[in-house]
């Protein structure tokens, strides 16, 4: 039990001291050793500092290829999924953005660094206070955290060029679907509650919608108000 105590308070050091060698072998070996080619994605991967966003007894593991509970349930997704569903929406400088499902704040985060400017909705109102003091205190301003229903997405701040749900949904929510500028992007998981769901590209052109299937992958549901206890 002494060792195991004594690997964990070196490993919980080194990871404290070094966070910027962390950062950057989880961009070699996680992201450019895979499929994640936008330069400008991996970059904001490099500078947004993930250690920051889960809760600090995982610090250790922040940069891990891994999910990370960031309490009331809920997860952080791996570096590489934040990489690619990041890449495959391809958010430009001054467009606007929605993200369902706040969490910590770090796809927030990431979303802000490539010049969107992002309007994000967080069902659990303690992770959303908590997100909102958090990117307050790392100087993100292009951020705007609303706590509510993201199912109801935000209308007044609508159309958006790109969302990202970050939460796993049985169909395709109609009101973000209207809530979609023309030309733009969505990309959320779809499937059942409890089994693996396909993300899914989503792109709206001349009115009409286009899907895509991208991969399969595993998310906390993406409840409504109503589903909460």
């Amino acid at each position: 039990m002494l060792i195991l105590f004594f690997l964990f308070a070196m490993a919980k050091g080194g990871a404290q001291q070094d966070y910027a060698a962390l950062s950057e072998s989880m961009v070699r070996e996680q992201l450019e050793a895979r499929d994640i080619t936008d330069t400008l994605v991996l970059e904001v991967m490099r500078s947004v500092p993930r250690h920051e966003f889960v809760l600090k007894e995982y610090r250790p593991w922040a940069y891990n290829d891994r999910a990370l509970p960031i309490g009331e349930g809920q997860t952080i997704s791996q570096p590489y999924i934040v990489a690619y569903m990041t890449q495959t929406l391809g958010v430009q400088a001054g467009e606007r953005v929605l993200e369902i499902g706040t969490g910590s704040g770090y796809q927030a985060a990431i979303l802000s660094e490539l010049g969107g400017e992002v309007y994000t909705i967080e069902i659990v109102e303690t992770l959303g206070e908590e997100a909102k003091k958090r990117l307050k205190r790392l100087k993100y301003k292009n951020v705007n955290v609303r706590i509510g229903d993201g199912y109801n997405g935000w209308p007044e701040a609508a159309p958006f060029d790109a969302i990202m749900v970050t939460a796993g949904a049985e169909e395709l929510p109609e009101t973000l679907m209207e809530q979609l500028a023309e030309g733009g992007r969505m990309v959320i998981p779809i499937g059942p509650h409890g089994g693996v769901r396909q993300l899914t590209l989503i792109t709206r052109s001349n009115g009409k919608f286009k899907s895509e299937k991208l991969m399969a992958v595993r998310f906390v549901p993406f409840i409504r108000q109503s589903d909460k206890p």
